[in-house]
């Protein structure tokens, strides 16, 4: 595209309502779906699944159930405020005004449109940033999980900031220069630029931003990182170490994770999930976590997101010369960053209806990992860990299934217990 000064559009066209009709439509059924969560919940507050009745008590399963309310609630008005952000910046006329603001900086067309890109991301994050205050301090204050002083809060939104304008300010000006230098094909060069950037990222993290965040230790228990590494070695995996993140300086939930790639991978465990989980029961969390290793999930996952990034790049292509895309979302400019910001803000709005499909591949992959962890280790202490990171998660052991079936990344809990118990009994 690469069009400068900024092209000026007619006004709105058809494309207007098509957008209108998709947001209220995206936004009504999130809100339904979210309805039927929490009157589920609720109404299954007094009585705990049978598959967990003799090892949560009810007081621990109604404290999980309010607190999904809570949770699944606020989601609700995350919902409805992003939906009137997205209008305003679009059909409100704040993208126009911003840009017109930009227009005047004293900036070449690249840094300018650079900046325009950066602005719209940042004053989104201010935005939202009341319902994030809320969240941890008003909800996981609530329901005892926050372990966030305020200045630990603010510490941690002021280095994400900086990050993201020191990566994401030159990230932004070379997608501009391909857009403006590569020709008709430029969304191949900007794709491909975009996979190396995020396969850089993750081996950039665990190394330099991690520990921007979190401190991160190699595991002292000698007894347990010998238990660790032999399941390691068993089912063929190299990792650089075994660490230790203070995950309790934030909150008490427990979890652990992969990061990094190559040789360069790392084993992190959460502080908090290694004081409540017995060393069989670790050793059970590593092994579902070595399953999707092993069973090829992660390089699948990237090849899927390398994949949709590549869809959305060619559609970013076409859209960026048509018209339509601009007026009919209210920007009366055409440019290579009005496009990059207007593809960012409304791709969400379609995609979500893809969200079951992705969630479904997601549960099965989890499936799986509990399949390959019940081979390599104790199935009855992979039961016990997520009994208790259930109950010390505050996950609730009852979802509407149709809201778990757009939303679930994992299986619900009584379906996940009940598929294990059946490999114990078996």
């Amino acid at each position: 595209m690469g069009a400068d000064p900024p092209t000026r559009l007619q006004p709105v066209n058809a494309f207007t309502f098509a957008f209108i009709l998709a947001l209220g439509l995206n936004a009504a059924l999130q809100l339904w779906l979210s309805g039927r969560q929490v009157r589920h919940v609720q109404a299954n507050r007094t009585k705990v699944p049978e598959a967990f009745r003799e090892r949560i008590p009810l007081h621990s399963h109604q404290r999980a159930a309010d607190y999904t309310v809570d949770r699944t609630r606020l989601g609700m008005v995350e919902v409805a405020w992003s939906a009137l952000v997205l209008f305003a910046w679009t059909l409100g006329g704040g993208l126009d005004l911003l840009g017109a603001a930009w227009e005047h900086a004293a900036l070449t067309p690249l840094w300018g449109g650079a900046a325009l890109v950066m602005s719209v991301i940042v004053v989104s994050g201010f935005l939202e940033l009341p319902l994030d205050i809320w969240r941890t301090f008003v909800i996981e204050q609530r329901h005892g999980y926050n372990r966030t002083r305020p200045s630990v809060f603010a510490a941690d939104r002021m280095k994400q900031l900086l990050l993201f304008l020191v990566v994401g300010l030159p990230t932004a000006w070379v997608l501009l220069w391909l857009m403006r230098s590569t020709g008709q094909a430029w969304w191949v060069y900007a794709w491909a630029f975009w996979t190396g950037f995020g396969i850089l990222a993750l081996w950039v993290y665990p190394a330099f931003i991690a520990p921007l965040f979190n401190r991160f230790t190699p595991l002292a228990d000698e007894s347990l990182r010998r238990r660790l590494t032999a399941l390691i070695e068993r089912c063929g995996f190299h990792a650089s170490g075994i660490l230790v993140m203070d995950g309790s300086r934030r909150s008490s939930h427990g979890n652990a994770y992969f990061t990094g790639l190559g040789r360069h991978k790392r084993i992190v465990f959460f502080d908090t999930l290694l004081e409540s989980l017995t060393p069989e029961q670790i050793e059970a969390v590593l092994a579902h976590e070595l399953g999707h290793f092993k069973l090829r999930h992660i390089q699948k996952r990237l090849l899927s997101s390398t994949l949709i990034s590549f869809g959305g790049f060619a559609l970013l292509g076409w859209l960026a010369s048509q018209s339509w895309f601009y007026t009919g979302l209210g920007v009366s400019r055409a440019s290579d960053a009005m496009a990059l910001i207007l593809f960012l803000l409304v791709a969400p709005v379609f995609g979500f209806y893809f969200k079951p499909v992705f969630s479904h591949y997601s549960r099965k992959h989890e499936f799986e990992a509990d399949e390959f962890a019940s081979q390599q280790a104790a199935p009855q202490a992979l039961v016990e860990a997520l009994i208790k990171l259930y109950r010390e998660n505050g996950s609730a052991l009852s979802r509407d299934p149709i809201y778990s079936r757009v939303h679930d990344s994992h299986p619900p809990g009584p379906v996940r217990i009940a598929r294990l118990a059946s490999k114990m009994s078996g």
